[in-house]
């Protein structure tokens, strides 16, 4: 990680989509709505290919008890628990719709619930609701299993009933350690509470535990997230995710609580950044890609060395490109050529579903532009390499002649050293994996004719 100075973040402390998928979410439209997501979900279940490749699904549990400051999620804030009762059967419902459009049974290689707080559902609505899962769908034994853990509210005993339920992965959200930051967020759990769940949830054989962090939050100084680094480095997750906070009061009502004066410079970001590199080098772990590290035996490091990382709505993933079905208010999926995104609302999900219609409201069908770009960004935020050939042959393009603009661009980035072009291909070097975001959005189509990223994070 010497390869990244403290002048060369600040060069690139720009703003750009994440890549989970291309095109980027923002490009959905309304005019794909439900019937289109149907005729995908046959497409799905006539196909004799698509039939032999396992599922990804995502739900989403739009509940939280308290809200953070900071955060960019569709949720509901209440304390009233009853209400996860009535979301539990329209998810049921949404299930149904899908089965009997896919079928019964399909493999699932692939689960994450998220949120909100997943667990703000009790353990007998979890018991519920994975056996729903369960009863529709065929979870692959060696699957990944993933929820997110809000640490306030699980103790031994509810670890022990994800362990039950199946889940093999886990994700704590810490943000950071620092009391004044936590209550500068309303955020506050006491550091002794995460590293007593931690080593539960080590005892009682998760396969991987996430930690998720948040830089740039209001409070923090890089002298205070150096305290954290050293928190997190000893607590020793199998994974760490590292994000930038994006301070985005007008599109998110929660982030109007955060004081704006009390956030910290660009230039102490940037260094908060370029510290946390070091510090999760230094503790051995792998820089697997943007904002996420891997200790080099967790299964994150070992795709990435091994050439199989793959990208979806989740992050960086070890499970090959899949269908994503989507369950839950404003959860996002993909089917083949197609995104697709439900209602945002809770009373909106309902009411397409009381119609016995899927709450589908908007999406996208990709063109073979989009295909093609998608093919792209992809080999480069996974594998940090792309064969021209591979392309050519795939969509029947002269990749030059295509990308001739691109290339250019890339040139300049090939200066800069965060490239190497050859005849034969593109291949990020070690310092361009660090902006590799910056890479992919050269060949994002609608990025360049639309200069107005200030919806999106910081690339770093």
């Amino acid at each position: 990680m010497s390869v990244v100075s403290p002048d060369l973040l600040r060069q690139f402390d720009l703003t750009g989509p994440r890549y989970t998928s291309y095109p980027t979410a923002d490009r959905f439209v309304e005019a794909f709505a439900a019937d289109d997501y149907v005729q995908a979900l046959k497409q799905r279940r006539s196909g004799v290919a698509a039939m032999s490749l396992p599922l990804s699904l995502y739900v989403h549990i739009p509940f939280c008890e308290s809200l953070c400051y900071y955060c960019a999620c569709n949720k509901i804030i209440t304390k009233h628990h009853e209400r996860a009762e009535p979301y539990l059967r329209y998810l049921s419902r949404e299930v149904d719709l899908h089965t009997a459009h896919v079928g019964l049974g399909q493999v699932v290689s692939q689960l994450h619930l998220g949120g909100g707080s997943p667990t703000f559902l009790s353990d007998d609505e979890l018991r519920a609701l994975m056996a729903m899962l369960r009863r529709s769908f065929s979870l692959a034994p060696g699957g990944e299993y993933s929820i997110e853990v809000d640490p306030r509210t699980v103790d031994e005993g509810r670890l022990a009933v994800l362990a039950e339920l199946g889940f093999n992965r886990l994700s704590f959200g810490v943000q950071d350690f620092d009391p004044a930051v936590q209550k500068a967020v309303h955020r506050v759990q006491p550091t002794e509470q995460v590293f007593a769940l931690v080593e539960t949830a080590r005892k009682q054989g998760f396969e991987s535990i996430n930690v998720d962090l948040i830089y740039g939050l209001p409070q923090q100084t890089p002298e205070s997230f150096d305290r954290t680094l050293a928190q997190v480095t000893a607590l020793r997750p199998d994974r760490v995710a590292l994000y930038a906070y994006a301070h985005l009061p007008e599109r998110f009502k929660p982030q109007r609580r955060i004081v704006t004066a009390e956030l910290p410079s660009a230039s102490a970001r940037t260094s908060m950044l370029a510290r946390s590199l070091a510090a999760f080098d230094a503790a051995g772990y792998v820089y697997v890609g943007m904002d996420h590290f891997a200790l080099p035996n967790d299964a994150l490091a070992v795709a990435k060395r091994q050439g199989r990382l793959h990208r979806n709505f989740q992050g960086y993933s070890t499970q090959p490109d899949c269908d994503l079905i989507a369950l839950g208010v404003s959860a996002i999926g993909r089917l083949g050529a197609t995104y697709s995104q439900n209602a945002k609302t809770l009373a909106e999900y309902y009411d397409h579903l009381d119609q016995g219609r899927l709450p589908v409201v908007r999406g996208l069908a990709l063109s073979r532009d989009d295909l093609v770009r998608r093919a792209v960004i992809m080999a480069l935020m996974c594998q940090g390499e792309l064969q021209f050939e591979s392309i050519e042959l795939a969509y029947l393009i002269d990749f030059r002649t295509y990308f001739a603009p691109e290339l250019e661009a890339l040139g300049v980035q090939a200066g800069q050293g965060l490239v190497s072009l050859n005849d034969s291909g593109i291949e990020v070097t070690a310092k361009g994996w660090f902006f590799v975001r910056a890479v992919a959005m050269v060949f994002d189509r609608y990025l360049q004719a639309d200069r107005n990223r200030a919806r999106f994070s910081k690339i770093i």
